[in-house]
């Protein structure tokens, strides 16, 4: 069916030139997919067709990512991003939608939703981490710059921006089994696009940006406690960032959320246990995404 292909074009949003992915009817529920680091829309590929015969999926690279544009006048920080996403969804006519939370995607995605909370109608959240007392191990090179800001403590955000980095975060903490799973295109095709000085400034730049977003993360919780929007956690616990606590830790504000932890899956259960994921997205979305 030609509505569950996948379209792609080029969006100018803001003086920004925007790649952005589509599949699915304009005129069905929308679900829009801010995507992750060290990411790009592609981490969508498979989710969008397979949810294109009932509902209208929405996914683009974040400027400085991806196919998209890395103009010198962005801001290249959280807000600056959620502000992004705001205009995008205006520019697609997105006036109500579901939204998918990811990663850095969790984060600009919340205070897209803050700003806009009658835009949301259901939240489905993968490995987004916004409870600080919940954080995994792997925040120990970020802990340490933060409490002491040299060049031998920040040396490790910088050797991140890698292709060995890049690997690193997508193979992740799995088993061999479950990371024989992840095509190696997810990081030998996604590097040769971030390996410029500018793109991997803005790289370190978003990972120095953590610590602000820290005192964002009471704001989240918040409006989730406020809105109660119908929200599927569907979690990879195998994350040295977001381990099964951080996933259980949305129920404190969300207890009538749903919460599926795939027991051997990590940050990137879409790569790794999609069949898995698909049916409780579907069934989530049937329900709440009309």
């Amino acid at each position: 069916m030609t509505g569950q292909a996948v379209r792609h074009r080029h969006l100018e949003v803001d003086g920004v030139r925007v790649f952005v992915r589509e599949a699915g009817a304009d005129d069905a529920p929308a679900l829009l997919l801010p995507h992750g680091y060290p990411c790009s829309s592609f981490q969508f590929r498979r989710l969008m067709p397979a949810l294109a015969d009932r509902w209208h999926t929405v996914a683009f690279d974040w400027p400085g990512f991806g196919y998209s544009d890395t103009p010198a006048h962005f801001a290249y920080g959280f807000d600056a991003y959620a502000r992004l996403l705001a205009r995008v969804a205006e520019a697609l006519g997105l006036e109500r939608h579901g939204l998918w939370l990811h990663d850095y995607g969790s984060q600009i995605g919340l205070r897209y939703a803050i700003a806009h909370p009658d835009r949301i109608a259901a939240l489905v959240v993968q490995n987004g981490d916004i409870y600080a007392d919940a954080l995994g191990p792997k925040y120990a090179a970020l802990r340490a710059w933060w409490a002491d800001k040299s060049p031998q403590t920040h040396r490790p955000l910088d050797e991140a921006v890698s292709e060995d980095g890049f690997r690193d975060e997508f193979l992740g903490e799995v088993s061999g089994e479950v990371a024989s799973r992840i095509a190696p295109d997810l990081w030998k095709l996604h590097w040769p696009l971030m390996d410029t000085p500018a793109r991997r400034a803005l790289s370190v730049q978003l990972m120095e940006g953590l610590e602000e977003n820290l005192q964002w993360f009471p704001r989240y919780q918040a409006y989730l406690r406020q809105q109660r929007p119908p929200t599927l956690i569907v979690w990879g616990p195998q994350d040295g960032y977001m381990p099964e606590p951080s996933a259980r830790a949305y129920l404190r504000d969300l207890p009538q959320a749903e919460l599926h932890l795939l027991a051997d899956a990590g940050h990137w259960l879409l790569e790794t246990h999609f069949e898995q994921a698909l049916p409780l997205v579907r069934d989530f979305l049937s329900r709440t995404l009309r």
